[in-house]
């Protein structure tokens, strides 16, 4: 239950209290805007109370604590912090080769996780925060078992500021460039998986005997392979790559077969298997910008996020441009444009990454929620819209770029001689 659904007395006594302990905390009062809690429908002036880091309440008419920060948004949309389900942002610099952190070399490596080779002060970092988007789930690189996706918050001046958790999910790619842990064949890398898998659960059962030296090699390292055993439990996501229709069908056998949390991602002909994805409650990522033909996805169009919205998926939206994250919000605009309806394509970078993620203190404007919000001059989802103020758990973060210094260095160029 939220706030805006609670008796104005009952509101009104939570008031009393807050004031009280707003001198151990900052309260910020965002008032006058239109906000999208997404999590309910839109509230016309309405006001958004933030303190400690948390929103306390969100609704209509509120009264502001005596003391808080007030912040007219008047005319503004508010929404929650935008959540990339696939940034790069931090992790090394963005397009140059050779200058990522979000790898490391083997084909099978589940016990990695990218975390400390995040720099907080990267120039990609403000870059995404311009775009509203306060929240990055960052998974390394590789072509079959990477590794451990963490998620972070974009603020703080180190890692421990910004992390979230470093090990949000495990990554399992099953689309055309990991036929090669196979020995060149998608049979192949399916059976390298399920053995894996197998043995995973295998040392689980017999781990004293294996420590003891009596039991069979096993497939891989026993640290790589107790790092998959959270996924096989069913207790940490496993996003899966599959782009083609054989690879997905191939995903959903894996999940059936060992009770996983799937994710898929890719999915660039899901929508010809729209509803077998639904009928296993597994949520995809995607790009609705991919509609280009490709032997990793021959039946691509601009829709296929529409399609699979339509068939009861959820949809999480993410661009895969380099150093392009604060695009995000242009990617749920495109898939507006081709059938998506608005309030769908809203929650798919708020609330939808932060459900099937298992970040249930993100996606909307909730009384408990962590305070990542973003006052926009406009509809987010168009050009013509931009975030003017962000703030990051409750704290307004700067929107100042590498970009903007050199605007401001190169405005006025001396005089030619």
């Amino acid at each position: 239950m939220t706030a805006r659904m609670l008796p104005r007395a009952v509101l009104l006594a939570a008031f009393a209290g807050l004031v009280t302990a707003t001198a151990t905390g900052q309260t910020i009062v965002i008032t006058g805007g239109t906000v999208y809690p997404v999590s309910g429908p839109r509230i016309e002036r309405g006001t958004v109370l933030i303190q400690d880091g948390r929103i306390v309440a969100v609704g209509a008419s509120l009264p502001v604590p005596a003391g808080a920060t007030r912040v007219d948004a008047t005319g503004k949309w508010v929404t929650p912090g935008l959540i990339h389900a696939g940034s790069d942002a931090g992790l090394g610099v963005a397009s140059l080769f050779g200058e990522s952190e979000a790898g490391v070399q083997g084909e099978v490596n589940p016990a990695f996780s990218p975390a400390e080779g995040y720099d907080a002060g990267a120039i990609t970092i403000a870059l995404t925060r311009t775009g509203g988007v306060t929240t990055g789930l960052s998974g390394p690189r590789g072509s079959y078992l990477p590794g451990r996706a963490m998620a972070v918050d974009y603020a703080g001046a180190r890692l421990e500021d910004a992390l979230i958790t470093n090990t949000v999910a495990m990554l399992l790619n099953l689309s055309d460039g990991s036929r090669g842990a196979g020995g060149g064949s998608r049979a192949g890398t399916m059976a390298r998986t399920r053995q894996l898998f197998r043995d995973a659960l295998e040392y689980q059962r017999r781990k004293a005997e294996f420590q003891k030296g009596a039991m069979q090699d096993l497939s891989a390292p026993a640290a790589q392979l107790e790092a998959l055993l959270p996924a096989l439990k069913g207790t940490m996501p496993m996003v899966i790559t599959a782009n083609r229709r054989m690879d997905i069908e191939n995903a959903l056998r894996l999940t059936a077969e060992f009770k996983l949390k799937t994710i898929l991602n890719g999915v660039v002909e899901g929508w010809m298997v729209a509803e077998a994805i639904a009928a296993a409650g597994v949520p995809v990522i995607m790009s609705p910008n991919t509609d280009i033909p490709s032997f990793d996805g021959l039946g691509a169009r601009l829709d296929n996020g529409t399609l699979l919205r339509r068939a009861g998926v959820q949809v999480i939206i993410a661009q895969g441009d380099p150093g392009g994250e604060r695009n995000l919000r242009f990617g749920a605009g495109n898939a507006v444009r081709n059938g998506m309806s608005w309030d769908d394509a809203l929650q798919a970078i708020t609330l939808a990454p932060a459900q099937a993620f298992g970040l249930s203190g993100y996606g909307s404007l909730d009384a408990g929620k962590v305070a990542n919000v973003v006052i926009w001059s406009g509809d987010p989802l168009d050009f013509a819209g931009a975030a003017e103020r962000v703030y990051i758990r409750g704290q307004e973060v700067s929107l100042r770029t590498r970009e903007t210094e050199l605007l401001e260095r190169y405005r006025s160029l001396p005089p030619k001689r």
